[in-house]
């Protein structure tokens, strides 16, 4: 019997899973322990942002979300204080300009692909919401002081749990952004040279190409991302960061160029001479060769062997078709692409200083897309505020802020993915809830109030839910565990224990996903015949001007 996935990654974790929740636990607790020994005012802000580090562990992921997490903080806590400076006698004008801000963030986030930038855009809006509405909801004691307060005090905390899970990452158990490229590029790279066999095999099947084709592009985006963080691991990450682009650029070139090698004797056989049909089948040959490889130079050897091969087969040409020479000379430039792509391979772990710069993949930005996202992410914060604003239970501050956050997070993905992203987000919830009611917020009010006892008591359930956050099906179940029992509990030096607000934020923390999961429903992703239209106008419209650019081959697949 197969058991659930989270059952297995639970019952049944491998080593790197209990690595991943080790370190976790360690960073939360220093966190905990230095945002507390500063007698910051929320130090449970600081654990949260350490959570939202632990998504993915490799060393320069890490420290580019810290540095995008800091960022966003400290714009976030400055317009919250400029919207205090100009609306705190009108609360109703402050709360609208708040919610434009975090509509900006939330389409802006919509044009990145990143997921650390994602997390700027979020930390952004957040920290502008918490200064804000922090202020509002204790007007007494509001003045131009406990606006800058507030906003230092949410600053400092997000800043000292990023910090803190930034440190044990360099230091414990160090996982780096270098090893993941060298993967994903290999994986890239063999999947590349099967696609070029499967192009000129004449039995292959358009399903099969199409297959490979949509793994490659996958896998591209997926470097292309990790390509930015790997550039803060050591002297040597920016030319590893340039080498990964530029494998990316080259991959894209031969993915084009090997369908029209393709295409043109499936499409008009009566052109292919025998000479140009045995040139292609070496090819095939050599393609597969390459990929039996099982080092850098042997396979960059069986490259150049090819590319003489081909120079040799159009020497030998005699009365050929001008279409044919001018083909045999794209196979030619098509070898030569590939052999950067394993020169760029090869880059990824050792110095190679005549690797030429390429351009970074482009994130596709359609304005209709951010203008959806924001606009969603505006209705689930009136929601939440209207709900504030009529019941003034200090609870609706949790519906207000945490679904916004997810909202920009999860906004680039399509309604089917959200749907089970998202259920699986309430099921963490339902489960963080007694957890933390029972368990957490039982044991600590009859403990000692030490630290020791304080980590003793968080670190068993943090570690089941970091253990969840460690596997990318499981993910969403840890998410919605370790931040709603964060914030339930609320560790702090000075804990009040009360069961009554506990539960209100519970429950604030419940309806608020839950009408994040109802407005997704209603307001969907844009998907469908519209995006398709649109892509191929701004497709056209790049054809259209591609003589108009620098380095046009560069910029198209860029």
């Amino acid at each position: 019997m197969t058991l659930h996935p989270l059952l297995d990654q639970l019952l049944m974790p491998n080593r790197r899973a209990v690595i991943f929740a080790s370190k976790g636990v360690i960073s939360m607790a220093l966190a905990l322990f230095v945002s507390m020994y500063l007698e910051l005012d929320r130090p449970y802000w600081a654990l949260v942002s350490a959570v939202f580090l632990q998504i993915r562990p490799e060393s320069g992921l890490v420290i580019e979300k810290a540095l995008c997490q800091i960022f966003g903080s400290v714009a976030g806590g400055g317009v919250g204080i400029l919207i205090l400076a100009f609306f705190m006698p009108y609360p109703l004008l402050a709360l609208a300009c708040l919610t434009v801000w975090i509509g900006l963030n939330s389409a802006a986030s919509s044009m990145v692909h990143n997921t650390n930038f994602i997390y700027a855009f979020a930390m952004s809006g957040m920290t502008a919401g918490l200064v804000v509405i922090l202020v509002m909801a204790n007007p007494s004691v509001a003045d131009s002081r406990a606006v800058f307060d507030i906003a230092q005090s949410r600053i400092s905390e997000i800043t000292v749990g990023a910090l803190c899970a930034m440190l044990v990452s360099k230091l414990l158990w160090p996982v780096t952004v270098k090893d993941s490229l060298r993967n994903n590029a290999r994986t890239v790279i063999n999947k590349t040279l099967e696609y070029l066999s499967l192009e000129l095999d004449s039995d292959s099947t358009h399903e099969q190409r199409h297959q490979h084709a949509d793994q490659i592009l996958e896998t591209l985006v997926g470097l292309n991302d990790d390509s930015s963080a790997v550039a803060y691991e050591g002297p040597e990450g920016p030319g590893r960061s340039r080498a990964a682009n530029l494998l990316c650029n080259k991959v894209m070139s031969l993915l084009a160029v090997t369908q029209i090698m393709g295409r043109f004797p499936r499409n008009h056989p009566d052109l292919v001479s025998p000479a140009f049909s045995k040139l292609l089948a070496d090819m095939r040959v050599h393609f597969i060769k390459v990929a039996e490889s099982d080092s850098y130079e042997e396979s960059y050897r069986e490259a150049q062997t090819l590319r003489r091969a081909l120079l040799e087969h159009k020497a030998a040409y005699s009365n050929e078709s001008a279409i044919v020479i001018r083909l045999t000379q794209t196979a030619v430039e098509l070898v030569a692409d590939l052999v950067m792509v394993l020169r760029a391979y090869n880059a990824l772990e050792n110095r190679d200083q005549t690797l030429l710069k390429a351009s970074k993949l482009t994130t596709h930005r359609d304005p209709l897309i951010g203008v959806v996202n924001g606009f969603r992410t505006m209705v689930v914060f009136v929601i939440g505020a209207t709900i504030w604003l009529n019941t003034g239970t200090p609870a609706a501050i949790m519906l207000m802020i945490m679904p916004v956050v997810f909202s920009v997070m999860f906004a680039r993905f399509s309604l089917v993915v959200l749907t089970s992203i998202l259920r699986r987000l309430l099921l963490g919830v339902v489960v963080a809830v007694p957890v933390a009611l029972l368990f957490g917020l039982g044991l600590l009010s009859r403990s000692s109030g030490d630290f020791e006892m304080l980590v003793l008591v968080l670190a068993g359930p943090y570690f089941i839910g970091l253990l969840a956050l460690a596997d990318r099906p499981t993910l969403p179940y840890g998410l919605g565990f370790c931040i709603p029992f964060t914030l339930i509990v609320q560790p702090s030096n000075h804990m009040t224990f009360s069961m009554e607000t506990a539960t209100s934020n519970a429950l604030g923390l419940f309806v608020g996903i839950s009408i994040l999961y109802w407005v997704f429903k209603l307001i969907t992703p844009l998907d469908g015949q519209l995006m398709q239209r649109r892509l191929l106008k701004i497709t056209a419209r790049d054809l259209t001007g591609i003589d108009n650019q620098r380095r046009p081959e560069n910029w198209v697949n860029g």
